[in-house]
Formats: C-alpha cells, structure tokens, sequence
C-alpha cells in the first residue's frame, strides 16, 4: 500500500489545506448541541456544506482519486510476426473494482419471502463486491455445542449459518469478511468468567473456524473495539494485552495472505483519539502481532447524534484526512469497516444522501484506503435500538433511497472507466483508469475479438493481443 514521496507529500499537501478551512475540538461537540431551532439546525447544514463543497478542497479529494485509484493501461495489437497493427479499433469497458465497496449480510435469506430475499440480494450485489458475514459467538454457538455454522441450523435473526454466505459470495463475485474473532459483546451467556478457561474455549473457536472457513474467507476482524473494553470483559486488562494474545493464536490458523484486522469505534478517525489508536497498533505490531488492516468505523444511531456531528469541527473534511494520515504512517491498508448515516427526521434523505457523497468521495481519495462498508442494507435490518435512526441504503419495502442511488452514481459511472480510441502506427492504445477487471473489444475490418485483463493499483497494465487470424476472432460484424 506503500506510495511514492512525491504522492505521499501531495496528500499531506491536500489535507493541510483541508484542514485550514476547520479546526480542532472535541468529539461531537458544540454549544448548539441542546438546541431544537430548525433555523439555527439549516445554518449548521449550510456551515457543513460549504466546507465540503469548498473547491480547495473538492481538488484535493478529485487528485487523490485520479492519482491512487487509477493506473496506466496500454494495450497494443499485433500480428503473428509480432509486426504493429494500426487503425485496430478498441472498446474498452471496466467490469468489477478492484477496491473493495461493501455492506453487512445478515439478513441473508431472512427477509420473509422469497421475492423479498431475491430483491435483497439483487440491491446488494448491484453496488457491493464485499460483504460483512456475522460471526458473532451468540450466533455461532448460543449454547454450549450447538455449532450453527450449516444450514439445517435453527435460524436466528441477523445471524444466518455462515455456510450460506459461500455459494452466495462465488455466484456473485463478492469477497467475504468474518466479522468478529473477539469482542466483548454478543457473546453467549454460558461462556466462563475464569480468563484462562475463556481462553481455551476461544482457543477451540479459533480452531473451528479456521479449519472450515480458512483460505475460503479471507478477511477477518480478529479483535473489535478494544479501546472502549469494559472491565467486565474477563480478557480486559489496562494494556489491553489480550489483543496481542488473540493475533498470535489466530495468525498461524489462517494461510498468511488473510487480511487479519483490528477495528475500533468512530471516535478514533479524527484526532486526537486516532493518535491512541495508532500508538496501540504501533506497540502490536513491534511485539509481532500479525496485523494486516486498519478497521474504523462510522455510526450515528440517531439523528440527534448525527446533527451533533454536522455542528461540530470532526464534520470538517480536514479532520478526516488528518487522522488518516496519522494511521498511514504505520504502512498498512485501512477500512472503513461499519457505516451508519441515518435518513430520519426532517430532510432525512436529502442528507443521508449528501453526507453519503462526500464521505465516499474523501475515502476514496486516501491512499493508503482499500475498502468501505455500509452497514445495514436495508431499513428496519438494524440490531433492536438502531432501526429508529432509518441507516439503511433502501427503504423497508427495500426501495432504494436517494443515498443509494448517489452510491450507484459514484461506483458505477463516476469511478468506471469505459474508452473507445484506435491504435496508433505503433499499433499500441494508451489510456488511464480505474483499477478492476475488463474487457476490451478489439475490431478490425469485419472480424473482433474480446479479451479481458486486469487493471492493479501496483503497476501499470500491458495487454498485448495477438492477432492471428480470423478464426480466433469471435466473428463477423
């Protein structure tokens, strides 16, 4: 994930000119906070948007998109003597991302109906190629030997057998991420409150999981939330020490090209929390933990939280770089892991849906960034106590909202790459895009031919293609 200098200083660059336009404070703080005025409410959104639609700023965040998310292809035709084919006209179309826009699953066959579960799964994997899979121990096992990782398992809500997600992920294309190894929370009523007997018992989870998901999932949020551990955790000591414990059990299980993660809560994306968060991986990582993704997450469960966030200088756009910038030192991707932007209340959807488009917009620019992920899909799929906040892409009846609709702009018009141009004497086409896979149609006279390639942020692409003759063509015109 490692960028040139010249990049690197760049970045800095744009978000030390993001950051002038805001300022430093405290976490959703402000003295509006208590204040109910819908007039003094607008004249926070229009403080918001303008520092989000700043052009300083808006040239930055489009730089940071067209330097880190795109790559120089170069394709060129020849024939059997290896000889340059010039005037070849080419079509040239990006079919997936190679960065990772994702959501949680899991309300996976759960909604009802099989026409409601066909119309889940259509709305997910028409934005999404990466998916959050619940592995939650008060879902994997609620009592004690009760595994509920097949299906033929009682169903629970939100918590579908694992299993389900496979042929799922293979018939659409999507990467799957286990989501948690460890936490505090969610976890059975039955677990012991000795810490060593807690560890044996996650020794055998590690294991199982492991042994049927290994090389099948390939990343996972190992532990989660661990600087807001309360003191009832029976891990939970002040340094925190049962973190390097379960990266070191839970590494050499998994083949070693598994994205194994650390995620914490909102809070540490903007200073100086962040800075909290940087020195414990900092401290993980020099005592061997195998830590190989950043997580942050990104929830306002009310629209009270989120007015609050709107009010305050953590909404500034420049804050948000900063923090990134303080956890790319540290050499390893980051992901946005959890998001949650509520649509309730007075101009609900017009909000969730510009506040969407901007945070998307800035994570995409990041560097050192390799994936964001939605949380609930759809309205009313949230745990009970969040629904209320109305954080989801679609609507009950699973219509979408405006928001998604910004998404589906974003990732599927503005961020594709799609090109027509002909070969020069040199028999060669040059042209920049988006990182993913494609195809492209080459025509010449009455015959084509289609070939795809790949297009990776770590190195240019070179696509040669062989023209023979006619009969590896795909026909005529």
């Amino acid at each position: 994930m490692a960028s040139s200098k010249k990049s690197t200083w760049r970045w800095v660059a744009c978000f030390l000119v993001a950051l002038a336009f805001g300022s430093f404070g405290n976490f959703g703080h402000t003295a509006a906070d208590d204040s109910k005025s819908p007039l003094l409410l607008d004249q926070l959104w229009q403080k918001y948007r303008v520092r989000w639609q700043d052009p300083e700023i808006n040239n930055c965040i489009e730089e940071g998109i067209e330097k880190h998310r795109k790559q120089e292809i170069v394709i060129k035709v020849v024939d059997a003597e290896g000889k340059p084919i010039p005037e070849v006209h080419l079509e040239v179309a990006q079919k997936s991302h190679e960065f990772l826009f994702g959501c949680n699953a899991f309300v996976l066959g759960q909604l009802g109906s099989q026409e409601r579960n066909e119309r889940y799964e259509a709305a997910f994997a028409h934005l999404f190629n990466f998916a959050t899979v619940p592995f939650y121990w008060a879902g994997t096992e609620p009592t004690q030997g009760e595994l509920r990782y097949a299906e033929g398992c009682r169903e629970i809500w939100r918590r579908p057998p694992p299993d389900r997600y496979l042929p799922w992920a293979e018939k659409y294309g999507i990467t799957l991420k286990g989501h948690p190894l460890v936490w505090h929370a969610h976890n059975p009523q039955w677990l012991p409150k000795d810490p060593e007997a807690l560890k044996a018992l996650y020794r055998k989870r590690f294991r199982e999981i492991a042994e049927r998901y290994a090389g099948k999932i390939k990343v996972w949020d190992v532990v989660n939330e661990s600087l807001v551990c309360p003191r009832t955790f029976p891990l939970f000591t002040e340094d925190r020490e049962y973190v390097l414990w379960a990266f070191q059990e839970v590494a050499p299980l998994f083949p070693p090209d598994t994205v194994l993660m650390i995620n914490e809560v909102t809070q540490f994306n903007t200073p100086p929390q962040v800075l909290r968060y940087r020195d414990q991986i900092r401290h993980l990582l020099a005592a061997g933990a195998a830590i190989r993704g950043i997580g942050l997450q990104f929830h306002f469960f009310s629209r009270q939280s989120l007015e609050r966030y709107i009010a305050s200088e953590n909404s500034d756009p420049g804050r948000l770089l900063q923090g990134y910038q303080i956890l790319s030192e540290l050499g390893l991707p980051l992901f946005i892991t959890e998001i949650t932007i509520p649509s309730a209340g007075d101009r609900g959807e017009e909000i969730q849906a510009e506040i969407v488009r901007n945070l998307y917009r800035l994570w995409f620019s990041v560097p050192p960034m390799a994936g964001i992920t939605w949380w609930n899909l759809a309205d009313g799929t949230a745990v009970e106590g969040e629904n209320e906040a109305r954080g989801g892409l679609l609507k009950e009846n699973l219509e979408p909202k405006p928001a998604y609709r910004e998404l589906e702009r974003l990732i599927h018009h503005e961020w594709k790459t799609r090109a027509e141009g002909k070969t020069d004497h040199t028999g060669t086409y040059h042209l920049r895009g988006f990182c993913g896979e494609y195809t492209v149609r080459a025509v010449r006279g009455n015959t084509s031919l289609v070939r795809t390639f790949t297009v990776s942020r770590h190195a240019p692409a070179k696509l040669e293609i062989l023209w023979e003759n006619s009969a590896q063509c795909e026909g005529k015109d």
